[in-house]
Order: structure tokens, then sequence, then C-alpha cells
């Protein structure tokens, strides 16, 4: 009788071992799977983000040269009408991240700077210049720099930044809905993040 009653329980020890050990591999397995998805709907969403856009402006250039003292000057001036077509893109490949499956935690390290290009067509108008003050290579490259650095402004303070921004969160909000809908979370600066929409770059 008690060979009978050790072997039921030795019996029943085996498969609670064997169920917890099955369980155990079902878990990790599924783990596994849920780690391979979260991966490969990254790579799915690397890709360029790019948005346009048209800018003008209107820039006046003057230079004066003093000759002989502050009464007497050599001036140049032009009027510079710039039509340009700007880009901004986003290149989710520069994404950094990891999967930490003991926490079941999607961490992004870095999200990749927009990229602005700007590509202006200048039309010249109403150019004089002195004799003694003659337009040179320098001052179309003053005007190019300048008009340059003026545009960048204003694409920086303009939609067009903004709309991009919108299209990259866009993007980026598939990560929270499928790390929420596997149970994982999804963390940004230190930070769990618990809407889909979410900040990316904090204001200074």
């Amino acid at each position: 009788m008690k060979r009978i009653l050790v072997g039921i329980v030795i019996a029943m020890a085996m498969i609670l071992i064997y169920q917890s050990w099955n369980k155990g591999n079902v878990q990790q397995s599924i783990l596994k799977e849920n780690s391979m998805l979260i991966r490969q709907q990254i790579e799915n969403v690397s890709k360029l983000i790019v948005t346009e856009g048209h800018f003008s402006e209107v820039y006046s250039y003057k230079d004066s040269q003093q000759l002989f003292g502050p009464y007497f000057t050599a001036d140049k001036k032009a009027l510079v009408v710039v039509n340009a077509e700007v880009r901004v893109a986003y290149d989710l490949n520069e994404i950094n991240f990891e999967i930490d499956e003991a926490t079941k935690t999607l961490r992004i390290l870095h999200i990749p700077e927009p990229e602005i290009k700007i590509n202006p067509d200048f039309e010249y108008y109403d150019v004089t210049a002195d004799y003694f003050n003659p337009f040179s290579a320098e001052d179309y490259n003053k005007i190019k720099e300048n008009v340059q650095a003026s545009l960048l402004k204003k694409v920086k303070g303009s939609s067009l930044l903004k709309n991009a921004e919108s299209r990259l969160i866009s993007e980026l909000s598939k990560f929270y809905i499928l790390t929420n809908s596997l149970g994982w979370a999804l963390e940004y600066n230190n930070e769990i993040i618990r809407e889909a929409i979410f900040e990316l770059f904090p204001s200074n």
C-alpha cells in the first residue's frame, strides 16, 4: 500500500514538474514571438518621411565703402527675389532602440533630428554698383548665405516642420499600439508612454 501511495505521489510530482516546465516553455516561446513581432514592426516603419513646401523671400542687399573719408562712399545694392523648394525629412532607419524581454519593454533610445534641405532659385533685380565698389563673387556668396539663414529660420517657425513632426508621431504611434496590444510597455526619454500621441522633442 505504501509503495502504491509513494508511486502516486511521485507520479503527481512528475506531472506537476512537467506542466510547470511546459508552461514556462510556452511563455518563453510567446515572449520570443512578441519580441520578433515588435522588431519586425520597427523595420517596417523604418523609412524616409518627407514633407515638402514652398517659400518666398525678397531680400535687399546694400554695401558701402568709404573713399577718402566718410564724406565720399562707393555704394552697391541689389534687390533679390528668392523662390525656394524646401524638404523636411526624417530618416527612421536612424532610430535607435532596444527590446527588453525581461521587463517586456520597448525602449526608444534615439529619434533622428529632421533633415532640412533648401533649394533656392535667385532672381536679381535693380543691381547697381559704383566703379570703385563693383559686385564680386564674395557679394553673391554673402547674399546666398544670408538668404539661406533667413529661409531656415522661416522653415523652423512654420507649419511645415510641425506637419513633418506630426507625420513622424503618426508612424511612431504604431509602436505604442503594438506594444500595448501585446501587454508590453513603450519607453522614451526614461518615461513610460501611456498614450499614442506623445511629446517627442520637449521645448527648451
